[in-house]
């Protein structure tokens, strides 16, 4: 499927595309006085027509084509875990190696002022 826009085919968009302008059509119809009111009967069976042929007579086959696609295979995957697990396990005892340095420093008392 080469024409897709977010693994969505192009019927798709023009079914929605064919409800808005109904929807829209049928919100200024409903506005509308006397018997154009009526008007969006037609307006409705219309839509649902286009919709029903959209879906019945689709242009391309459901099945997809019989050659396989490339895979693309992370071989690195468990590598590169195990190199981010021995990284944190660094930084965690780093950090607490040198947490109570921090804790511990000395902290001395200011002279008073003379006069």
């Amino acid at each position: 499927m080469s024409n897709t826009v977010l693994a969505v085919g192009t019927g798709v968009f023009v079914v929605a595309v064919v409800w808005i302008v109904a929807l829209v059509l049928g919100a200024m119809l409903l506005r509308a006085s006397g018997s154009a009111k009526l008007g969006i009967i037609p307006v409705v069976l219309l839509a649902l027509t286009i919709t029903l042929v959209l879906v019945f007579f689709p242009r391309s086959p459901e099945r997809p084509p019989t050659f396989k696609e490339i895979e693309i295979v992370d071989t690195l995957f468990i590598g590169r875990y195990v190199l981010l697990a021995v990284a944190i396990a660094v930084f965690l005892g780093m950090f607490f190696m040198v947490l109570p340095f921090h804790f511990l420093e000395p902290v001395y008392a200011k002279a008073l002022k003379t006069q």
